[in-house]
C-alpha cells in the first residue's frame, strides 16, 4: 500500500486490494503496518486516532472479512488506548468478522537515517508487552510488526510455539529497506523454519516519508516464495504448505523445547 493521512481514503484503497486478492483465491489476506493512517506528525496523529470501539478501520475491516468470508490480518492501525496512549496494533479477523487476535508492536522503531531523517516511535506510541499467536484454519500464526524483525528473541518464541507462519507487516524506510529488508525476512524464516508474510508500505507518502515496499512471502527454508519488485501498490499470492515447515525443521532441528 501507499497509505496517506486520510483514514477514509486509506480504507478505500485497502478494500480494493483485499477484494482483488480474494478474487485471486486468497483465504488469509495481510495488509501493511499503518494500513489506515500513515502520519508522522504527532499532533495530527493524535487528532485522528480513535479507540478500538469507534475506529472506522476496525469496523470496516471486520465487515469486509465477513462479507468476503476470509481471514483478514490488518497489519496495524494506530489505536487510542484506554489510558490515553497510542498503540501500533495488528488485528486478525475471522471469516465471520470476529476479532480473533490483537498484537501491539513490542519493539518501537528508533533510527537516525540521516541528519534530516530521524525516528523515535516511542515518543508517540506505547510498546506492547506480549507475543501473540492465533489459529487460521490449520495454520498456526505468530504476529509481529516491522521493527520487531530486528529482535530474533521474539521469533525464537514463535519457533518454540511451533507456528507455521509469522506476519511481519511493515513500513520500512527506503534506506533500511534497501539494505536490510530481504536479509532480515530471510534470516527470520531460516532460523524459525516458518513462513514469513511481509506486506509493506511503499512509495512517497502524503506525510512526506518514503518507504521501501517490496512486499514478499518467504518460505521456511529461506527461499522467496512470492514478491513485488517495486514500491507501488499491489499484492502477491502464495501457498502456505505446512509440509514445507515440517521438512525445514526436520532438516535443521534448531528449536527443541526450551533450548537456548
Amino acid at each position: 500500500m501507499r497509505s496517506g493521512v486520510d483514514v477514509t481514503d486509506n480504507i478505500v484503497a485497502a478494500t480494493a486490494l483485499i477484494r482483488a486478492a480474494t478474487s485471486d483465491g486468497a483465504q488469509l489476506i495481510c495488509t501493511p503496518e499503518m494500513t489506515h493512517l500513515l502520519e508522522k506528525d504527532p499532533e495530527a496523529l493524535r487528532r485522528d486516532v480513535r479507540p478500538l470501539e469507534t475506529d472506522a478501520g476496525v469496523a470496516a475491516f471486520a465487515a469486509l472479512a465477513a462479507e468476503l468470508s476470509v481471514h483478514l490480518l490488518i497489519g496495524s492501525l494506530a489505536i487510542l488506548r484506554a489510558d490515553g496512549k497510542i498503540a501500533n496494533r495488528s488485528f486478525l479477523f475471522a471469516p465471520d468478522g470476529t476479532l480473533t487476535a490483537q498484537y501491539d508492536k513490542i519493539h518501537l522503531f528508533e533510527a537516525s537515517i540521516s541528519k534530516t531523517e530521524n525516528y523515535r516511535e516511542a515518543d508517540t506510541y506505547e510498546a506492547g508487552a506480549q507475543p501473540v499467536t492465533s489459529q487460521v484454519d490449520t495454520v498456526k500464526l505468530g504476529l509481529s510488526i516491522c521493527y520487531d524483525l530486528r529482535f530474533p528473541a521474539l521469533y525464537g518464541h514463535y519457533a518454540r510455539e511451533t507456528v507455521d507462519a509469522i506476519t511481519a507487516p511493515a513500513a520500512f524506510t527506503v534506506a533500511t529497506g534497501k539494505a536490510h529488508w530481504e536479509t532480515l525476512l530471510r534470516a527470520r524464516a531460516i532460523e524459525t523454519g516458518a513462513y514469513i508474510i511481509a506486506p509493506a508500505q511503499g512509495g512517497h507518502h502524503a506525510d512526506g516519508r518514503k518507504t521501501w515496499g517490496h512486499s514478499m512471502v518467504v518460505g521456511p527454508w529461506g527461499e522467496i516464495v512470492a514478491a513485488l519488485d517495486h514500491d507501488k501498490p499491489g499484492y502477491v499470492i502464495a501457498d502456505i504448505d505446512k509440509a514445507q515447515v515440517e521438512r525445514a525443521r526436520a532438516r535443521v532441528p534448531a528449536w527443541r523445547g526450551d533450548d537456548l
